[in-house]
This record gives structure tokens, C-alpha cells and sequence, in this order.
């Protein structure tokens, strides 16, 4: 197995990078986002550690070849037992990510047992912990910058905050997140983190951070970091979720099948990730809301920008997903010229399209559906009563987009559930006529002052605050 892996830009050519300075720069120089220069294989020896392990060997065993030996083994144990071990407080499953039967041969799998119960603490935790053991070691400081459809920034700011040697500003779309989402992020009052809403789309505050990460000036002065999935250690620890259901449902001996509710690409290439290094996988269904840029392409060959629909699953309410950069990467052959090409005429052009050739291999690796507001609160009726287990809108999504892209029954299917119901109480309501239990630890925040910034959709001006934090 590789254990030296070093890291490349999927737009540019250049020195491969190690895994600590990927760790805290986030996206490459040159615009790119980051990927293994080469990836670890499943082998007999490798696979005979893996069954019976716990979830926090598992991670051990699946995340300890991307760290490309930088963190000594001794060292790294003590952070994933620290996050994911029996001792932890973190997660409120002792088995961190559980696996629910619903119907012949399909499985809900729970992501949301973390503080801000949503699947993004999964990795965020983990990032949290890494950021401290390298900026100690380091005697750095750092801004993280990231933009949230709607879980990620709560998630990123548990894992963040009251840091010493971490600031974390979280853009978010202005009315554009459930109040539960918005005040879980809004309401904590800690010196190093920073709330700002933004008048537009997420699409808008994802372009404004890519546009930060471009500045080179403002970059190296702030010594910007990202927390986002354009981060690569929040998809190689996403990775372990998928290696746990596939072991726990007969791997690595039969495939399993995944459906995937995603707006911004990085839960599903988490998938994709764990086939790669040899892990059995059927289908991979992408699950998308009424914003289906990704089912778009996969149907048509074209990527394209839209406006952003506002739907009852927030967190997916994005058209121009940032990850699908790291698997058109592999599609075109890690061609980086090319890749730059494509993101250049989606950025000046609005749109680009890929050949028929290619199209092939991405309908070969991805199944992908839309699934309209209406279908979300059926499903959510329909599991419900057939079930007894409420689920929330963007489960609800990977459900329906699963059972609409005809997976082979005869395999293992696992419908992601990425967010508590309670986050969407209003919705869950409309679909079920009451809404779900809301765990104290949401209700408590419910009452608490809120603290952000609202902004225009400009780059100059989030720039202009940053730089007036940083005196």
C-alpha cells in the first residue's frame, strides 16, 4: 500500500505538495483544488485489518496513508481516538455513523449524531483537531474562510472555535438557511469566529471565497485556509463512513450500492474516493433538489450556471458544484491544461461541455436524479408511514432519487441521511402533520442572541473587512 502520498493541483503543473501544506492552504495557488498524486490499494493484508475494526480504527486504517507519514502513527491515533474513539464526547452514537433497515435490502445510515447533528461534524471534528496539532507544531495562525449552503459553517465553527491560533469566518446566503441552521451558527459568541450573511445565492459565497483564494496578496496576508470540501482532508475523512456501511453490509466481499443527496460534490466523490482504493461500490446515485445542475450534466454532457432555486432542502441549493473539479480531473486524464480550459469557459462562458467519450465514463461511475419539493414531502410521508423514522428534506431527496434511478435489489443499497429532522421542523411538519423531537442541545439555542454581519454579494467588501480584523 502507498504510504507517501503528495498532492497536485488539478489546474497546474508544479512541485507535488505534502499533506501539512495542503492541510492549511485549501485550494492550489493556481485556482485548482487538490488532489493524491497517486492512490492507496486495498490489499489481502490491508483488508484482514479492516473487518471488526471500530469506527475509529477504521479511520485510522482508511485516512493514515493521505496523511503521507507527516503526523507520526503514535500521534494520529491519539487525535482519531480523541474524536471518533469510546472516550468521546463528540458524537452521540457509539457507533458514530449507525445503519437503519428499512425495506428489503436498504439502509439508512445516520450522519447527523455530532454537535451541530448534521453529517458535515463528521469530518469537521476531525479537521479541527488537525489544524491544532500542525499550527502548534508550526507557531502559525491562520484565517479559515468558508461559505455554507446551510451545515457546513455550524459544523465548521463547533470544530473551531475559541482556538488561539484560528479565526473562522462562515459566509451564508441571507435568508437562505433554516432559522435552526442559521442560529446554530449565529448564536455562538466566541472571540475567533466570525459570521457574515450575504445578499445572494451560495453560489454568490462560494464565488466570493474562490475569489479570496485567488487574491495572492490577500491570501498570504491573512494566511487564508479553507474548511470547505474543497479541503481535501474533509473528503478522505468522509471516506470512512462508506468503508464502515460497505464492511458492516457484507464488504469487501459484495458491492454495495450508495445514494447521495449533494449539492456541492464532496459527499458523493467521498464515495467515488473509497471505490478507487478498492472498496466494491455498484451504483453511486447523485441525489439533487430542484437546483440539478449535476443531473443536467450527467444527462446532457453540459455544465452550466443557472439561477439557484429555493427549495426545502437548503443545504443543496447550489448549481455549480466546487468538487466535481477534483473527478473531472480523472475524467480528462489529469490533463491540467484542459481542466483550466473547462473552468475558465464555466467562469467567463457561464458553460462548457464535455465529449461524448468522456460522458461515458462519468454515466459508467454516477446514476443521477432531481427530485422536486412536492416528491421530498411524499417521501417524507411515505418513509414515515411505512417506517415510523422521520427523516429530514435532503434524506428525503436521496430516497427518492435512489428508488427513481432503479438500483439492482439484489445489492445493498444506503440512502445517506445527512441532517437531523429537527433542523427542518417546519418541513417535516408540512409532510407528516407534526414535527420531529428537537434535541436539547437545538432548543437551547433557539433563545440565544444572534451576532453576524450582512453583506452586498462583493468580494472588495468582505476583503475590506477581513483586512479591519486583521490589525
Amino acid at each position: 500500500m502507498v504510504t507517501k502520498i503528495k498532492y497536485i493541483s488539478t489546474r497546474g503543473p508544479g512541485e507535488p505538495k505534502d499533506f501539512k501544506d495542503i492541510l492549511l492552504s485549501g485550494t492550489a495557488p493556481d485556482g485548482g483544488l487538490y488532489v493524491p498524486d497517486t492512490w492507496p490499494t486495498l490489499d489481502n493484508q490491508w483488508l484482514s485489518r479492516l473487518s471488526g475494526l471500530s469506527y475509529a480504527g477504521l479511520a485510522s486504517q482508511i485516512i493514515q496513508p493521505f496523511i503521507g507519514g507527516q503526523i507520526p502513527q503514535h500521534d494520529f491515533n491519539t487525535i482519531i481516538e480523541q474524536v471518533y474513539g469510546v472516550g468521546s464526547t463528540r458524537f452521540e452514537h457509539s457507533a458514530i455513523t449507525p445503519l437503519h433497515q428499512i425495506g428489503p435490502n436498504v439502509w439508512i445510515m445516520e450522519l447527523f449524531h455530532g454537535p451541530t447533528y448534521s453529517f458535515k461534524d463528521i469530518a469537521l471534528q476531525l479537521l479541527g483537531k488537525l489544524f491544532d496539532y500542525v499550527l502548534k507544531e508550526s507557531n502559525e495562525r491562520i484565517t479559515i474562510l468558508g461559505a455554507t449552503s446551510g451545515d457546513t459553517g455550524s459544523a465548521a465553527i463547533e470544530g473551531c472555535k475559541n482556538r488561539e491560533n484560528i479565526d473562522i469566518v462562515i459566509l451564508h446566503p441571507y435568508e437562505r438557511t433554516s432559522e435552526i441552521q442559521r442560529k446554530q451558527m449565529t448564536t455562538v459568541d466566541a472571540h475567533n469566529v466570525h459570521n457574515i450573511a450575504i445578499k445572494g445565492s451560495f453560489d454568490d459565497c462560494q464565488r466570493i471565497v474562490k475569489d479570496m483564494f485567488a487574491d495572492q496578496e490577500a491570501r498570504e496576508k491573512l494566511n487564508l485556509t479553507s474548511i470547505n470540501s474543497i479541503n481535501w482532508m474533509r473528503i478522505a475523512a468522509q471516506m470512512v463512513y462508506y468503508a464502515a456501511a460497505s464492511l458492516a453490509l457484507g464488504g469487501p466481499s459484495r458491492p454495495i450500492s450508495f445514494a447521495v443527496p449533494t449539492g456541492n460534490f464532496g459527499n458523493v466523490y467521498a464515495a467515488h474516493c473509497i471505490r478507487q482504493i478498492g472498496l466494491p461500490v455498484d451504483q453511486l446515485s447523485i441525489a439533487n433538489n430542484n437546483n440539478k445542475g449535476l443531473t443536467h450534466f450527467i444527462q446532457t454532457g453540459k455544465m452550466k450556471q443557472g439561477d439557484v432555486n429555493i427549495t426545502l432542502s437548503p443545504s443543496m441549493d447550489i448549481q455549480i458544484p466546487s468538487n466535481f473539479e477534483r473527478y473531472l480531473y480523472e475524467v480528462v486524464g489529469q490533463d491540467a491544461a484542459f481542466m483550466t480550459k473547462l473552468m475558465t469557459d464555466l467562469n467567463t462562458r457561464k458553460a462548457f461541455t464535455m465529449d461524448d467519450t468522456r460522458m461515458n465514463k462519468v454515466r459508467q461511475d454516477f446514476k443521477a436524479h432531481s427530485v422536486s419539493d412536492e416528491d421530498t414531502l411524499e417521501m417524507i410521508d411515505v418513509c414515515y408511514s411505512t417506517t415510523g423514522i422521520i427523516i429530514d428534506p435532503h434524506t428525503a431527496v436521496g430516497l427518492a432519487a435512489a428508488q427513481a434511478t432503479h438500483y439492482d435489489p439484489e445489492i445493498p443499497l444506503v440512502v445517506l441521511a445527512c441532517a437531523h429532522p429537527a433542523k427542518f421542523p417546519i418541513t417535516v411538519e408540512k409532510a407528516i402533520g407534526k414535527k420531529p423531537v428537537m434535541p436539547d442541545r437545538l432548543k437551547a439555542i433557539m433563545e440565544k442572541k444572534e451576532r453576524y454581519e450582512t453583506f452586498d454579494a462583493s468580494t472588495d467588501k468582505l476583503k475590506e473587512f477581513l483586512y479591519s480584523k486583521h490589525k
